[in-house]
């Protein structure tokens, strides 16, 4: 070994051994990355995307070694999840396939996502909310505002001379069970009239079903022609029946142009959707002859109607004209004592544009041309006036059946933030005077008209409502964010029906009043989210049973034993009670013959009416053999009489006896279950002339409330 060595020489002598080592240090032998060259206890998970995590000595070949294409991101497709690969090309074709079977409501989307579903009558319904709500439903309905869509309910309008419309309408009803469709309250069209129709001529056999009827105000066109508009509501179970029955009366057998609604875009036969899907995470390339292609819509109103099937009628002797508008007028129902502040804080009543620029003359709509008429515009004023005083009344202060129509802004650019509920605020509005005058008289027949009777202004309203992409392209372009969108003319204008509820129950007055609200095809989600964010609830078809059973008033169709859709819907109750019953084992079965329960699953009416009767005759022999006995027992004087007329009435209450049995013997040979399907006659009738009910009710009211009654006509005399 040299003692000493010089470092540049040396350097020089081995500068290619150097070189080699440094090229054998920086290339690697394997496939390994450079994080991966360090200590297990150095790693971190970050270091592979981010440099910086790397020790200063490495972060150089991590930088070369990133800038490698091979190490380069590629721009793989995203595998898309099973629900995504499964959904539709095109939703709004599949959704319109969808409703072939059973009709949607415009809210049938977002009661899907809420609730269960349920189809009922033709239609697809929500029946209960998925979540534990039944509590907050009645809370709801008794303390705040309860929303409902019935929409599904049918409206048959009738079109003829005051005289023969009435006369027609007369052969269906009677004045014994109420108000008839001449009641002078509802044929001026300020109230909504209600009742109960029958087969022609047949009361009080042959009922049909319940039904609300709305008169049109008289206008001074309608009076000179001397025409009428009326709409009759009904549940769909009782339409066929009613529609029938109308027909006949009305003589209306001619059917006019069938219902010819745009038809439904679907996809051909001969396309498969495999074929129709392109790779994945490649886009969907539009064609050239796309351009000429109309984009899909959603089937609205009379578009959900068979089009091969007419849908008016019209009689050539009387003049009547009959025409289905179902699903062409949705209805929404608020219940409960707050739904006056959830509708007035929802809903604005439309501005009047009187002063038009030059530059708006080109604006031409049905409500500008309402504004220059100023008669139009005073009736407005008046019902814009109605509806203001309507925030400090509730539903249960005006008189039943009160009818306001009024023209609306579109409720979409009244949409509040964040969901809020809606209160009351008597300090603000304590118009007296007024207040007190439309408690007593009720809305008058003025206020009362409305564009919605116009079919070409609804049609008209449906087709110019300005779609939601536009609409929220205008409110990204507001200077301050979240401020209110006044699109001046633009605006869409609503005609709207505003109806208060029914009043029953003397427990507790005005429990389970609201509103009813009628509104134009197109507009039902416009309408159903500003009610929801102003606090009312949503509720459905058990909800609406709650609400008819807390206050005491009938359900439809459960609780009209004696029309043929009540019959229908007892059997189906009763089909699917049963197949519930026999899924059971046998050992968890409810043992009714030993409960001595005769039809568990539905209600035997005509073996009870028949029962009835027959104790009644028992009766009534009964006294007639009484009346015999004392007169013979009065002939002949003292007690010794006593014994044969015991016996002898004995004897005769055996024989009812027996013939009681002999017919519960006969009727318990057969099935009480088991109805003949094709007899639709009912052997009995519910009883509804309200003379007698009054009489009844008077009968059936306990001792302590006649006793009540008594000392009140007392107090008062």
């Amino acid at each position: 070994m040299p003692k000493y060595l010089t470092v540049s020489s040396f350097v020089r002598a081995r500068a290619a051994e150097i070189k080699a080592m440094l090229k054998a240090v920086r290339k690697k032998s394997s496939n390994t990355l450079v994080f991966q060259s360090l200590p297990r206890h150095m790693r971190r998970r970050a270091m592979s995307h981010n440099i910086k995590r790397l020790p200063r000595r490495l972060r150089e070949l991590a930088r070369a070694e990133a800038e490698k294409p091979e190490h380069q991101k590629k721009d793989l497709p995203k595998s898309k999840c099973r629900k995504a690969r499964r959904r539709h090309i095109n939703l709004v074709v599949e959704f319109n396939r969808r409703q072939k079977q059973n009709i949607w409501l415009e809210t049938h989307i977002w009661h899907a996502k809420r609730f269960h579903m349920v189809k009922k009558w033709g239609y697809c319904l929500g029946d209960r909310p998925t979540t534990k709500c039944y509590r907050a439903c009645y809370r709801a309905m008794a303390n705040h505002c309860l929303l409902q869509d019935l929409s599904y309910y049918c409206c048959l309008e009738l079109i003829g001379k005051e005289e023969e419309l009435l006369t027609a309408l007369a052969q269906m009803c009677s004045v014994d069970t109420g108000p008839t469709f001449a009641a002078i309250s509802c044929l001026g069209g300020r109230r909504q009239g209600a009742l109960m129709l029958y087969r022609k001529d047949q009361y009080p056999d042959g009922a049909l079903g319940p039904i609300t009827f709305i008169w049109k105000p008289r206008h001074e066109t309608d009076s000179a022609s001397g025409s009428r508009q009326l709409w009759i509501w009904t549940h769909p179970v009782f339409k066929q029946d009613i529609l029938a029955e109308l027909k006949a009366v009305c003589h209306c057998s001619e059917p006019l142009e069938p219902c010819n609604p745009k038809p439904v875009v679907t996809l051909s036969q001969g396309e498969n959707r495999m074929d129709v899907t392109e790779k994945v995470g490649q886009k969907r390339k539009r064609n050239d002859d796309s351009k000429m292609v109309v984009p899909v819509k959603k089937i609205i109103g009379d578009g959900t109607r068979d089009p091969h099937q007419p849908y008016s009628w019209v009689s050539q002797t009387t003049g009547i004209a009959i025409r289905d508008l179902t699903m062409e007028i949705l209805r929404y129902r608020l219940i409960g004592p707050l739904s006056h502040c959830v509708l007035t804080e929802s809903l604005k009543a439309a501005s009047v544009h009187t002063d038009l620029g030059t530059t708006d003359s080109e604006i031409k709509n049905w409500w500008v041309e309402n504004c220059r008429n100023p008669e139009q515009v005073s009736l407005h004023r008046r019902q814009e006036a109605v509806f203001e005083l309507l925030r400090g009344l509730s539903a249960s202060n005006l008189p039943s059946g009160t009818i306001l129509g009024l023209t609306v802004g579109d409720p979409r650019l009244n949409l509040p933030k964040n969901r809020s509920k809606a209160m009351p605020n008597p300090e603000k509005y304590q118009d007296g005077e007024k207040v007190r005058q439309l408690v007593l008289e009720g809305v008058s027949a003025e206020c009362t008209q409305s564009f919605l009777w116009d079919r070409n202004i609804c049609n008209s309203v449906t087709e110019n409502k300005m779609p939601e992409k536009d609409l929220n392209s205008l409110r990204s372009k507001l200077l301050v964010p979240g401020s209110y969108l006044d699109l001046g003319p633009q605006e869409s204008k609503i005609p709207i029906l505003l109806q208060p509820g029914k009043i029953a129950g003397e427990d507790w007055p005005g429990w389970g009043s609201g509103w009813d609200i009628l509104l134009p095809k197109g507009w039902g989600m416009a309408f159903w989210l500003p009610l929801i964010y102003r606090g009312a609830r949503v509720g459905g078809l058990q909800e609406g049973l709650k609400h008819s059973l807390y206050k005491r008033t009938p359900h439809v169709p459960s609780d009209y034993p004696d029309c043929p859709a009540g019959i229908q819907f007892a059997r189906e109750v009763e089909r699917d009670l049963l197949e519930k019953f026999k899924r059971r084992p046998p050992a968890k079965r409810a043992n009714y013959v030993k409960h001595g329960t005769l039809a568990p699953f539905f209600c035997p009416w005509e073996k009870l009416t028949l029962d009835w009767k027959v104790q009644h005759e028992a009766g009534q022999r009964a006294e007639g053999s009484s009346v015999l006995g004392s007169g013979d027992s009065a002939a002949e004087g003292g007690e010794a009489s006593r014994g044969p007329l015991t016996g002898q009435l004995r004897t005769e209450m055996d024989a009812s006896s027996q013939d009681n049995m002999q017919v519960e013997n006969v009727t318990g040979m057969t099935d009480p279950c088991e109805k003949d399907e094709t007899t639709s006659d009912c052997a009995f009738c519910v009883l509804r002339s309200r003379k007698l009910l009054r009489q009844v009710s008077a009968w059936c009211q306990p001792a302590r409330v006649k006793a009540q009654k008594i000392r009140h006509r007392a107090s008062k005399l």
